[in-house]
């Protein structure tokens, strides 16, 4: 005991009486506070910065995190479409720019790109102005960074901007990472909506079997898949632990928005403002996209899949990477992983990136020492 409290009294030195006086923040300033001090990046060989760029005629917003600029840059597309994951990388990327520069991206009527440019006109919110602003980051970020090449990962909505960015332009990619795939849209909504129903009748669940059954028959034919139809299809997939694994819904993930440090309180705000109209505009079109007809890449192609994913069906992903020609290829499997393997399995996610992509970076010389 005696040596215990010598121990707590050379402690007690170390620490100062403002913080040992403390008892948490109060708000979410304080909070936040700590957090921006933790994720400092004080290399000075690094970059820490928030970047407004001109974009299909408007203002984005990308975040840059790198502790050393001679590391390989990989640029995040996210899903949703209009789910922003730059307030979430405060938690779940730790570490990533160590090996990489990490460029986060707002798209247009999404989170910061919302608060700095607002809503855009209806006309502009198209699969095809979404793949132009894909395209125009990538060339932005490799004039940035004087990089030759890029990684681009994808993840869900974002997966089908990378897919289609690594096909049209191999030459601007070490690879191309996709993570909650999307391939043929339909097929994985028809085995969404039938695991669901599954679910739902094991469960004895009256409310989401005539619920499920009141959309039947789901995503068949050629019509865009209607949106009030696909809302009640997500609604009981994410109950039923479709959408991440074992957890009714998102909100865990939700929540760490009020802590992110690049976020200012508008920025909370207006975090999801925009993304009604684009729900409307892109998901009856996006959902019912076939792109399993892509064949063929000429670039090396690094697939993520969370082996419990419904919400994308990883099967139906697995089934086109088994199809798939590229210059080398690799599907790894998120045992513990829905469709948030970034949330459910950050540690591995992370050390797959490092073994896995960062060497094919290395071979062309840009990897830090």
């Amino acid at each position: 005991m005696k040596g215990f409290a010598a121990f707590l009294a050379m402690a007690s030195l170390a620490v100062p009486v403002a913080a040992q006086d403390s008892v948490g923040p109060h708000n979410r300033a304080e909070a936040v506070k700590i957090i921006a001090g933790l994720r400092q990046i004080v290399s000075p060989n690094g970059l820490q910065a928030i970047e407004t760029i001109p974009i299909g005629g408007i203002k984005q917003v990308v975040s840059i995190r790198s502790q050393d600029l001679r590391n390989p840059v990989i640029i995040y597309f996210h899903g949703g479409p209009g789910f922003v994951e730059m307030p979430l990388d405060w938690w779940w990327d730790r570490g990533w720019d160590e090996y990489f520069t990490v460029v986060q991206w707002d798209q247009r009527n999404a989170g910061k790109t919302y608060t700095a440019s607002g809503a855009n006109d209806p006309a502009l919110l198209t699969p095809e102005r979404y793949q132009q602003d894909a395209e125009e980051l990538v060339q932005w970020a490799r004039k940035r960074f004087g990089k030759r090449k890029v990684f681009v990962l994808g993840h869900s909505w974002g997966s089908m901007l990378g897919l289609k960015l690594a096909a049209a332009h191999p030459e601007w990619l070490y690879a191309y990472i996709g993570m909650g795939q999307m391939t043929n849209g339909r097929e994985s909504e028809q085995r969404g909506w039938a695991w669901t129903l599954a679910q739902a009748k094991a469960d004895n669940n009256v409310e989401a079997i005539r619920e499920l059954e009141s959309i039947a028959p789901y995503a068949q034919g050629d019509a865009p898949l209607p949106v009030d139809a696909l809302l009640i299809q997500r609604k009981w997939l994410g109950h039923y632990g479709g959408a991440a694994w074992r957890r009714t819904g998102g909100d865990f993930e939700m929540a760490a928005f009020k802590l992110a440090p690049e976020y200012s309180d508008e920025d909370v705000r207006n975090a999801f403002k925009g993304q009604p109209p684009v729900t409307q505009a892109l998901l009856p079109k996006i959902l019912t996209t076939d792109l399993s007809t892509i064949r063929t890449l000429k670039v090396p192609l690094i697939l993520l899949l969370g082996r419990h994913d419904i919400n994308v069906s990883s099967d139906v992903a697995a089934e086109w990477y088994a199809q798939v020609k590229a210059p080398s290829k690799r599907l790894v499997w998120f045992e513990r992983s829905g469709h948030h393997i970034t949330s459910e399995e950050p540690g591995k996610l992370l050390m797959t990136l490092v073994d896995y992509a960062r060497p094919i970076a290395a071979k062309a010389g840009d990897v830090a020492p």
